[in-house]
């Protein structure tokens, strides 16, 4: 059942994944469209939909009537690469990540003053970055795709009128592929060889929170949501003409450990008057975790045994730190307007960042509005747009030659959500 629900959901998920999200690393930010509006400020405080199944659990507590929010956000993005230099020459179109869509759901049942269940399906990381073949900096990563889909069955307790605690276990199934070209000793710059590697795993974590109202009209919120350890278990494709090439080429057994990080969400919600409303919060995530990419294939032979046996690639990331504010304005009973600005540091450090995903620091600037036309339902709307300082690669590897270059990357962000109450 687990993994028909799985397949089910990662139809739906094609392709949910960017290196230019609205978060940072390979994480996303789009489980809100109604957080999006407010670049996510508030998110484990606000607590006004079904949407803070992931925002924080606790907020469970706070909705006094069944409901369903389904949504998903679109993102376009655009690089353009400048200064490009490598060593066995190429093209750098930079237009290497496609149209995406990123995908939500949740469900919240009140069962009495003080309990709550609900449920969520949404996408926590993602990435794609998918190069023309010619690309200069082949050597180093020419296609990465991670795609992780989650599933969260949630309970919450409020504990007095202030007090809400709210807890879920994780689900999470990942895929994930990497290629890069080999370099072909007999015809450096042509006839590139390539491997790739494929795999996936199903790993389990958990969602926690807790809700603190100060009154009626301020709340705060904080929410852990834990780290997720994976053995990706697949298999690792050379391919390629040449000699050398030829006699590695073949498919092997293969297998990489990757954990995804925990996070820690703190925010504030203050309605400032009946029209206004205020959001703050900033998230800290442990990507120091990923200190390298390694994986490990079996029986790998000829002349490139030793090179394919064990890939490995340093990443050496540092924890980041994101912060965001916000505001909401009631227009009127029906429509409520939304802007938001966000800085997001990289956890990518100069002397490691490669083409598999070359993002620095970040500004967000975004905008909502959500329209009732009665208290049964409500349509979230929200646009983002996020400019990131120029990434700069410099590369060198005795193997892969050299590739230089200066990334300037921007995204637009889309997305509508419906949530319905009963």
């Amino acid at each position: 059942m687990i993994s028909r629900v799985f397949k089910t959901a990662l139809a739906l998920a094609v392709s949910a994944a960017s290196s230019y999200s609205l978060a940072s690393g390979f994480a996303l930010n789009e489980q809100s469209i109604s957080g999006m509006g407010t670049a996510f400020a508030g998110r484990s405080s606000s607590a006004d939909d079904a949407t803070t199944v992931f925002g924080n659990p606790a907020g469970m507590a706070r909705l006094k009537r069944e409901q369903v929010s389904v949504g998903a956000a679109v993102i376009f993005a655009k690089t353009d690469i400048d200064d490009a230099r490598s060593t066995f020459g190429g093209t750098n179109d930079g237009d290497m990540v496609p149209t995406v869509g990123v995908p939500m759901g949740y469900y919240v049942k009140p069962i009495d003053d003080k309990w709550a269940v609900g449920f969520g399906m949404y996408v926590p990381f993602g990435l794609m970055t998918d190069y023309e073949g010619s690309f200069a900096g082949r050597y180093f990563g020419n296609k990465s795709e991670v795609q992780v889909i989650t599933l969260q069955p949630t309970v919450s307790y409020r504990i007095n009128d202030q007090l809400s605690v709210g807890f879920g276990p994780t689900i999470n199934r990942i895929e994930g592929e990497l290629t890069s070209a080999v370099l072909n000793p007999l015809s450096p710059g042509s006839n590139d060889g390539k491997v790739k590697v494929k795999g996936d795993d199903t790993a389990l974590g958990f969602n926690a929170g807790v809700l603190f109202e100060l009154d009626a009209r301020t709340r705060f919120g904080l929410t852990y949501h834990s780290k997720v350890d994976y053995t990706l278990r697949g298999d690792t494709t050379v391919s390629g003409s040449g000699f050398v090439l030829g006699s590695s080429a073949g498919k092997y057994d293969a297998s990489l450990d990757l954990e995804t990080p925990e996070s820690v969400d703190f925010s504030v919600t203050h309605d400032l008057n009946d029209a206004w409303t205020l959001y703050a919060g900033s998230t800290w995530t442990r990507w120091s975790r990923l200190e390298e990419i390694r994986v490990e294939n079996k029986g790998v032979g000829g002349l490139l045994g030793p090179a394919l046996g064990t890939i490995v690639e340093e990443q050496d990331w540092h924890d980041t730190w994101s912060y965001a504010v916000g505001a909401a304005y009631k227009l009127n009973p029906q429509w409520t307007l939304r802007a938001g600005l966000a800085y997001d540091q990289t956890p990518t450090r100069n002397e490691f960042r490669s083409p598999r995903i070359p993002s620095d620091d970040r500004k967000i600037f975004s905008l909502g509005a959500a329209w009732s036309p009665n208290d049964d339902m409500t349509i979230d709307v929200a646009y983002s747009y996020l400019k990131e300082e120029d990434a700069k690669i410099d590369q060198v590897s005795a193997s892969k030659g050299a590739y230089q270059a200066t990334f300037q990357n921007s995204a637009h962000g889309l997305g509508a959500q419906l949530t319905y109450r009963f």
